[in-house]
């Protein structure tokens, strides 16, 4: 799994609240007088747009985690 597909960025508004961050951050910066920095932020905003929106494909809801254990069903015969 990648970074960008990380549980913790399923939320739709998390993902927004980001990139709304690095845009802020770009104005901030070139209202500041400083292009470089602006021009940094506007590069993460970017590249958050790449990331969580364009290639983002959110984990498959029934597939079980890489790290769970499968559930032992209630109805299985105990083994002799």
């Amino acid at each position: 799994m990648k970074d960008s597909e990380h549980p913790f960025f399923r939320p739709l508004w998390r993902r927004v609240a980001i990139v709304a961050v690095c845009l802020v951050w770009a104005v901030i910066e070139f209202a500041s007088g400083t292009p470089f920095w602006g021009m940094i932020a506007l590069g993460f905003a970017g590249y958050a747009v790449w990331q969580f929106f364009y290639l983002y494909k959110p984990a498959d809801e029934s597939r079980p985690s890489a790290g769970a254990e499968p559930e032992a069903s209630a109805e299985a015969e105990p083994k002799e």
